[in-house]
């Protein structure tokens, strides 16, 4: 049977509505909910109006630094890079992988870095300058501890986290990292961030405390989004958000 019929028959399979099975830190242990195949749908439309909104375009490439068990929000961008045309490649976020994110970043010259964590960073700074380095990159969308690094070397990054099972992606504003309000109840009690499955999620996940420090934002942005925006109070109270 050739490889066109064989995909043909494939996609007339049933396929489980089940896709992962998302284990996160909450503030009192792991927890878990499920993620489908539709809720990876709707993400990977929210994750590309977000890039299309930094300007990423068809034509242009990316760098995607993450590991394995981030698929619950990097299956979708990367759905968002392949939806926008943008040509990609992937090195592991962990610091040992830093000389493949060297690579990348040498021989594609990216528009993009996407996940930049501080262990890649500090594996850089061994080789390299970080602010010649990534001057040129249009848009760094960075972890929270990766952020004060590199804005203190003069690179203005964005701030990409999950809180949670919920990917929180900052706009060109700078002034919070938006979370998907049709999926996703973002809350904050003394303090102390919250999430919850929204209206639109299909899956239950009931108000989950983080133990992450920081504070939501209701009030529109001034990019004219309605999705509310997380502040974190400090980079090093997120490390349990950075996986």
């Amino acid at each position: 049977m050739a490889r066109a019929d064989t995909l043909a028959r494939a996609r007339e399979l049933d396929r489980p509505d089940l896709a992962y099975l998302v284990r996160f830190p909450a503030a009192d242990g792991m927890r878990e909910t499920d993620l489908s195949w539709a809720q990876i749908a709707r993400d990977t439309a929210w994750i590309t109006d977000r890039l299309r909104g930094h300007g990423l375009t068809a034509g242009e490439r990316a760098v995607l630094t993450a590991s394995g068990f981030e698929g619950f929000w990097c299956h979708a961008m990367i759905g968002a890079l392949r939806s926008l045309r943008v040509t990609y490649g992937i090195a592991e976020a962990m610091g040992w992988d830093h000389r493949r994110t060297s690579v990348f970043h040498r021989e594609l010259r990216p528009q993009a870095m996407i996940g930049l964590s501080a262990e890649t960073l500090e594996g850089l700074s061994g080789t390299a300058d970080i602010a010649q380095m990534f001057r040129q990159t249009r848009l760094l969308l960075a972890r929270p501890a990766a952020v004060p690094v590199l804005r203190g070397a003069g690179v203005p990054a964005f701030l990409i986290s999950a809180v949670g099972p919920a990917l929180a992606l900052e706009c060109p504003e700078r002034s919070g990292a938006h979370v998907n309000a049709a999926e996703w109840r973002v809350g904050e009690r003394d303090g102390q961030l919250s999430v919850a499955a929204g209206e639109g999620r299909g899956s239950a996940l009931p108000e989950t405390p983080l133990g992450i420090a920081g504070r939501v934002i209701t009030a529109r942005c001034a990019c004219g989004s309605e999705d509310p925006r997380v502040l974190f109070a400090q980079a090093d109270q997120l490390s349990s958000a950075r996986s």
